[in-house]
Order: structure tokens, then C-alpha cells, then sequence
């Protein structure tokens, strides 16, 4: 049948940075996203899948174009400029309603707002760039009651509204560690945990899809580096306990806070007061205010030394952090397994090291208990019909959920077909849980496996080239109503695979750019296309 003929929508500007190729396919792109029943999108909802192109609409939008954690923290508020001060409060969180906070990002910014919640450093993607920007807008409306508690063990703060045991960060629950096996061969440039937890005498449940919190600890070295650098005692009482033991589990060492900047303002003089005080409100007089982690900030003001529990007060919570779960209760029982990249860097003559990845990859002992709970997942997991097929796109540890999925498509005898994508470095030391994904080949319970090495040859492949090379099959199990998960970083990963998606459908579903993204949209908005990105 033939297609009416559409007239071309203009929304990219003509001095937008783009070539003319790239701008016709992007008008192309969000006019799909206007035009179509199913998305019905406003310019400012396109605007958001835009970094970097402004688009104004004299429509008044109750939506959130901001909602897109690919956005610059600048480019959100942008967007939110003429809204409520409560919806520029949710542009600057970290945008990924990760449950971190206790809350997803709505309801976060709601209870700032509401002045129920008094902590304005929950957002742990958003971090501190968040923070001062949440500080900034409760001064604003003039929120006097609204302040940056201290963050000190002994600190009150209104905490959102009880849960059950187990079910959120303010009420966790005691599980025990019991294994830890590392997933790369030799050869690799990774390090990667599959680690397992003991949920029995927490009697916590969870289902496919759900989320695991956590409180690690820091490292005892990094500590005691800091207590060194301070020229303090390490037994100096704070609160009933030790500033050691404080430093070790109480409070963050990563990004120094505004705080602490402002803390050194107040107790030193000169030329330094007045870096301190840039630093404390977001300038950058040495250019490197984005490496000063808590150790590298007290060394950058040497000789300065702050009474011990002013400093504590100072530094923000130790955090919690959210890992997708990659068991299924009902394969694995009490058992709850993780898959956890270990993060180490370098910035000068120190090596960082991410807190919780390098304890649960070394720090923790098996036997040893920590605090808990179970988030929830928004909208993510298995097809209530079990009968569905789902297509998983996971590289590397984005394959978590996926293997939870299949487990439990296993353990249901589930007869719907099931396609993962994975990819990672390379095939010979990279492959994780390769003997279970060829058992589960072989049983027919992956019905296909498709895999993608990036530094395998001289050309890199990545899970997005794969589903372009196999589009034919992957358009077809879609029109036979399969699912679609994507999990991994939601930078660049996800959204390469969002392009890819849509060019399968353009080219094997017969339709245009426009239809395609509109295509998309309604399977996003009927949850057959459902992400976990970080």
C-alpha cells in the first residue's frame, strides 16, 4: 500500500553542529518522535535525546524532557528553565531512578521540595555537581529548614517513610558473603567478580530484574592515609567511636565535598583561604578540582590541620550502591550472585580505587556479614507470559540480569524463545559464565547466542554491528512479539543499540526513519522494550 507523502519537519537548526547528512536524518528522527500517535512528543521531549541543541516550543510541557541521563547536568537545567522549582530539582538529579537515593528521582525531588527529606547529597550517579545544585535551588525558595545535615554518625536527618526490613536503604538487613570467583582468564585487561550472597537468615526475597544494595566499606588503608595527612590520632573519640572506624564506614573518602573546601576557608589564610574558597563553590583555580578526592584535598592545603570531628562533619555518607542481580531465586534459592567489575585507576602517583567494587572483589571475607536490602525494580523483568520470546543485550557485566533470566526461564520451564547478545574485549579471556550459556545452548533454553569481541582482530565488534549483521532474524522474532532488555552504560552503549534497533526496523520492518522511531516508542511505552543503564 502506499504511503502518504509526509513533508519534511524542521527541528535541528540550521547552525546546529551537524553535517547536512546528519541533519536530515536527525529531523527525520525526532519528527517520528512528534508526529507519531504513539510517541507523541514535544519539541522539548526531543530536545532532551539532543545534547547540545537547543529547541523552545511555546507549549507548556508538564513532562520531563530532562529525564535522560546522556544529558549534561547544564543541558538539564537548561530544559527546566520556566518550570516548578520541584521539577528543576528532579533535572538535576543523576536521572537514572535508580533507587540509590531511596526514592526515584520524582519523588526525590518531591520530598526536597515538600521539605520531608533535609539530605541534599542522596543522588549517588548525580553526586556532587547534583548536590550543589540542589543547594542552590533550596536557597532559592528561601528553604531555611532545608540544609545540608552533617553527615556525622550521630546526625539527624528525616528519613523517608519506613519499609519493611530489607527493602530499602534506611532499613537494611544483615546477609553473608560466602563466595567469589573470578570470571576473566589470563590475558584479560579486566577484573571481574561473580560473588554470592546468603539471604537465609535475612529470610529477603527478591525476583528477576530487582536490584541489591549494599554498604561497603572504604578502604582501611585510604583511611589511615587521610588520618596521616590530617596529623590526627586515630583513636580521636567521635560520637562513641573512633575516628578511624568513622573514616572506615561512616563517611565517603571519594569526590571531596563543597563542605569540606569550606571548612579550609574558614581555618586558613591568604592565598589558600581564597582557593578553598573557589574550590567551595565550584570553581576551579589549579584545574584539578575534578581529581580531589578527600585525601587529595587535604594534601593540597598541607600543614592546615582541622579539629578531627569538624572535618567528619565535613565529608558526606558513605552510600549505599545498587548491583543488578544475576541469580534467580527460583534456580538458586537463598543464594543471591552478583557480577561486579573491579574499578582501579590512575590519577598522578596514586591508583583509586572504586569502594565497593574492590570490596566486594578483596576487602570482604568470606563468612563475613553486611548491610542489605532489595530494590525493587520500576519496569524491568520477564513478560508475564511466560510463553514470550525476549531478546537480552548485556556486554560485559550489562549480561547480569540476563543470566537471572535465563535461570529462571530454566528452573520454570518457560517456552518461550530466548536470544542474548553479548560482547566484551576478547573471546579467549573475556567470555563470562561461557560454560553455563553453551550448557544452556545445548539444552535449548538460549534458543541463540550472539557475540561481539572488540579487540579480537583489527576491526572492533560490538553487540550494536552484531544486530545490524543478523537484522533480518532480529526484525522477525519482534514481529512476532518478542521483548527486547538492554543493560549496561547508558551513555554510549545503550543508545548505539537504540540506533541499531531502528535501523533494523527501517530496513527489514519496511518502513521509514520516522515510522521506525515511532515503532520503537510503542514498544517502550507497552514495556516490550525495557533498559537496566547505569
Amino acid at each position: 500500500m502506499n504511503q502518504p507523502v509526509r513533508q519534511p519537519t524542521t527541528i535541528i537548526p540550521d547552525n546546529a553542529p551537524f553535517t547536512s547528512e546528519q541533519r536530515v536524518w536527525l529531523n527525520g528522527f525526532f519528527a517520528g518522535l512528534l508526529e507519531s500517535d504513539v510517541a507523541a512528543l514535544s519539541t522539548q521531549d526531543a530536545a532532551a535525546l539532543l545534547p547540545g541543541v537547543t529547541v523552545t516550543s511555546e507549549e507548556a510541557d508538564d513532562g520531563a524532557p530532562w529525564h535522560d541521563q546522556s544529558l549534561p547536568l547544564a543541558e538539564r537545567m537548561q530544559l527546566a528553565e520556566g518550570k516548578p522549582l520541584r521539577r528543576k530539582m528532579m533535572a538535576a538529579m543523576g536521572q537514572q531512578d535508580c533507587g540509590q537515593c531511596g526514592y526515584n528521582c520524582e519523588q526525590y525531588a518531591d520530598a526536597l521540595f515538600g521539605k520531608k527529606e533535609v539530605r541534599l547529597n542522596l543522588c549517588v550517579p548525580g553526586g556532587k555537581e547534583t548536590a550543589r545544585v540542589l543547594k542552590q535551588l533550596a536557597a532559592d525558595i528561601g528553604a531555611s529548614s532545608v540544609v545540608h545535615p552533617s553527615s556525622s554518625a550521630t546526625a539527624e536527618v528525616l528519613p523517608p517513610a519506613a519499609s519493611e526490613a530489607g527493602r530499602s536503604r534506611d532499613n537494611p538487613v544483615p546477609a553473608t558473603f560466602v563466595s567469589r570467583r573470578l570470571l576473566n582468564k589470563t590475558g584479560s585487561e579486566k577484573e571481574t567478580w561473580h560473588v554470592e550472597f546468603d539471604l537465609a537468615e535475612s529470610k529477603l526475597d527478591y525476583s528477576v530484574g530487582d536490584a541489591f544494595g549494599l554498604f561497603p566499606t572504604n578502604d582501611p588503608a585510604l583511611a589511615d592515609a587521610v588520618i596521616a595527612a590530617l596529623d590526627a590520632p586515630p583513636d580521636f573519640p567521635i560520637g562513641g567511636r573512633t575516628l578511624r572506624d568513622v573514616l572506615i564506614d561512616g563517611v565517603s573518602l571519594g569526590a571531596a565535598p563543597d563542605m569540606l573546601f569550606q571548612l579550609y576557608s574558614y581555618i586558613t589564610g591568604g592565598e589558600r583561604r581564597q582557593k578553598a574558597k573557589a574550590l567551595s563553590t565550584g570553581e576551579d583555580p589549579d584545574g584539578d578540582a575534578a581529581s580531589l578526592d578527600v585525601l587529595a584535598a587535604v594534601e593540597k592545603f598541607p600543614g592546615v590541620r582541622p579539629d578531627p570531628e569538624a572535618f567528619v562533619e565535613a565529608l558526606d555518607p558513605l552510600q549505599p550502591r545498587l548491583y543488578s542481580i544475576s541469580s534467580s531465586p527460583k534456580a538458586h534459592g537463598s543464594r543471591l550472585s552478583l557480577t561486579v567489575d573491579t574499578v582501579r585507576y590512575d590519577i598522578g602517583k596514586r591508583t583509586r580505587y572504586g569502594v565497593a567494587s574492590t570490596f566486594l572483589g578483596g576487602r570482604i571475607n568470606l563468612g563475613d556479614k553486611t548491610r542489605v536490602y532489595v530494590q525493587k525494580a520500576h519496569a524491568f523483568g520477564l513478560p508475564s507470559d511466560p510463553s514470550v520470546p525476549i531478546i537480552m543485550i548485556g556486554p560485559g557485566t550489562g549480561v547480569a540480569p540476563f543470566r537471572a533470566f535465563l535461570h529462571e526461564r530454566a528452573a520454570t520451564q518457560a517456552p518461550g524463545r530466548n536470544w542474548l547478545f553479548f560482547g566484551h574485549q576478547r573471546s579467549g579471556c573475556d567470555f563470562f559464565y561461557e560454560d553455563e550459556l553453551t550448557a544452556m545452548k545445548a539444552s535449548r533454553v538460549l534458543t541463540r547466542l550472539t557475540l561481539a569481541w572488540s579487540r579480537d582482530g583489527d576491526q572492533k565488534i560490538y553487540v550494536q554491528d552484531r544486530m545490524r549483521e543478523v537484522g533480518r532474524d532480529l526484525w522477525a522474532w519482534i514481529a512476532e512479539g518478542a521483548h527486547v532488555y538492554v543493560c549496561g552504560d547508558a551513555k554510549r552503549m545503550a543508545k548505539d543499540v537504540e540506533v541499531a534497533l531502528i535501523d533494523v526496523v527501517t530496513a527489514f520492518g519496511v518502513r521509514s526513519s520516522n515510522d521506525a522511531v515511532a515503532f520503537i516508542a510503542d514498544m517502550k511505552k507497552n514495556g516490550r522494550y525495557q533498559q537496566d543503564v547505569y
